[in-house]
């Protein structure tokens, strides 16, 4: 199995009613269709990722989910925070004219890391945690 990144980007404009993100749960479902096996999710401490939903979601799919909690404040653990450095090292300089522009320059660099299970490989290495490959 190779190590794979699954993301959504979506745009807040601030309108009425409008969610901020996509839900968390509609995101987990959407990967396990997507990747067609079992999911390894490493998620930050934030208070969200706690409550009861969530914890009952995790218990109720454990058969193809395995949910790995870092430790509040451990940036340095969390393979996200490399994704994020090579996508801001892109479009850091990007001089876009609206939000849609620095969508697009996101989502296109996050493709082509998609694409490079090496560059994922070496966000996960950063942190020090392994896959058995």
């Amino acid at each position: 199995m190779r190590t794979d990144v699954f993301y959504s980007v979506r745009e807040y404009r601030g309108r009425k009613g409008e969610p901020k993100g996509i839900g968390w749960r509609d995101l987990l479902v959407r990967a396990h269709i997507q990747l067609g096996g079992p999911i390894v999710l490493v998620w930050d401490n934030l208070r969200m990722r706690l409550v009861e939903p969530m914890r009952r979601f995790i218990a109720d799919h454990a058969d193809r989910l395995t949910v790995f909690q870092l430790p509040s404040h451990s940036p340095d653990l969390n393979p996200q925070e490399g994704i994020r450095s090579l996508v801001k090292r892109d479009i850091g300089n990007i001089a876009a004219a609206d939000l849609g522009q620095i969508t697009r320059a996101v989502k296109r660099r996050l493709k082509q890391i998609q694409y490079r299970p090496d560059l994922v490989d070496g966000c996960l290495a950063g942190t020090g945690l392994v896959t058995d490959g």
